[in-house]
């Protein structure tokens, strides 16, 4: 099947800028360096993919994703970046030896979830200036001290500058990333272990300081990211059809908002300024250079923020070539 002849919307991933976009990461983070986030795409396929590229650690945002990489055979050193107070079904998975799972921890009280749910290893999570989770830095030396007394291994410390990952400016990005970092590394010398976890794909190349890297979004790419000028082309994209026009050149797509991960704007058409996101149109106009749609007429729809999108989906079409190769189920959707 042709991607123009798929049924709207549907998910698609370009497979040949998908592993060029993993080549290009995999030469600055080899192997067990790069820490893979399966959040971004949430696919134990294209995880597959990412471990025979010879990347086989990940981290994961939710419970089901950890749990259904263990399942899928990809549990060679899983990392929960994300604090749970839930953690039998991880903590079943390590007892019958189908993963070695790592867990975040920021609290005495998530501490003790993990002790209590059969979980071994922690990292220490440090708020390094994302208003998020994670311990004060002059917290984690006695945190971890508290994990060692509950019979917890601490692997290291994980934190994540995720409030400058997207900053526009790279000078600034590279001193917003130093500062988080100056703040890892100090409460690493407190904490001790082998593992600095941190980094995003927006930082691939400024964060010098961790010992792996967790990111994710690079493997699929969207427009917000692409605005920084990284080395990672869109690999992903919501194909939608014209489904109605008006006589001043406006278009709707069927392509909205229950496909379309909105947090970091509207989507891009090329060719078009988009008017308007509803539930499931996207309205857009020509954007001057001469282009009118008719009924019927297909469109990439390029997502600003392609973590949510890919969320909505569950499956991508996997094309070489504009031919749909493959499908892979978005099986890790859900908490």
């Amino acid at each position: 099947m042709h991607v123009e002849d798929l049924p709207t919307p549907a998910l698609v991933v370009d497979l040949d800028v998908l592993r060029r976009n993993l080549a290009v990461m995999g030469s600055r983070w080899p192997g067990r360096a790069l820490r893979t986030h399966v959040k971004a795409f949430k696919s134990t396929p294209l995880a597959r993919a990412v471990a025979a590229a010879g990347h086989p650690s990940f981290c994961a945002a939710t419970v089901r994703e950890v749990a259904g990489l263990a399942r899928a055979g990809l549990g060679e050193d899983l990392l929960l970046a994300n604090e749970t107070l839930h953690l039998h079904e991880l903590g079943e998975l390590v007892e019958r030896g189908l993963a070695r799972i790592t867990v975040a921890v920021d609290s005495p009280e998530t501490v003790d979830a993990a002790r209590a749910g059969g979980i071994r290893e922690v990292l220490v999570d440090v708020n390094v200036g994302l208003p998020r989770c994670g311990c004060r830095p002059e917290e984690a030396g006695s945190l971890a001290d508290l994990a060692r007394r509950r019979g917890l291994e601490v692997r290291g410390v994980m934190g994540y500058e995720g409030h400058v990952v997207g900053t526009e400016d790279r000078a600034r990005r590279a001193r917003g990333t130093e500062r988080a970092m100056e703040l890892l590394v100090a409460a690493h010398e407190a904490v001790g272990g082998e593992v600095v976890s941190g980094g995003g794909t927006g930082t691939w190349d400024l964060n010098t300081w961790v010992s792996e890297l967790q990111a994710g979004s690079y493997l699929l790419m969207d427009t917000a990211y692409t605005r920084l000028g990284l080395p990672f082309e869109q690999a992903s994209w919501v194909q939608g059809t014209v489904i109605s026009v008006d006589r001043d050149g406006g278009a709707v797509a069927d392509v909205g908002l229950k496909a379309l991960g909105m947090d970091h704007g509207d989507p891009t058409i090329e060719g078009a300024v988009v008017l308007l996101c509803s539930d499931e149109h996207v309205t857009f106009l020509p954007d001057g250079d001469g282009t009118r749609w008719r009924v019927g007429d297909p469109v990439r729809v390029w997502p600003a923020h392609v973590d949510p999108t890919v969320a909505y989906h569950d499956r991508f079409h996997v094309s070489i070539e504009e031919r749909v190769v493959d499908i892979w189920p978005v099986d890790l959707r859900g908490w």
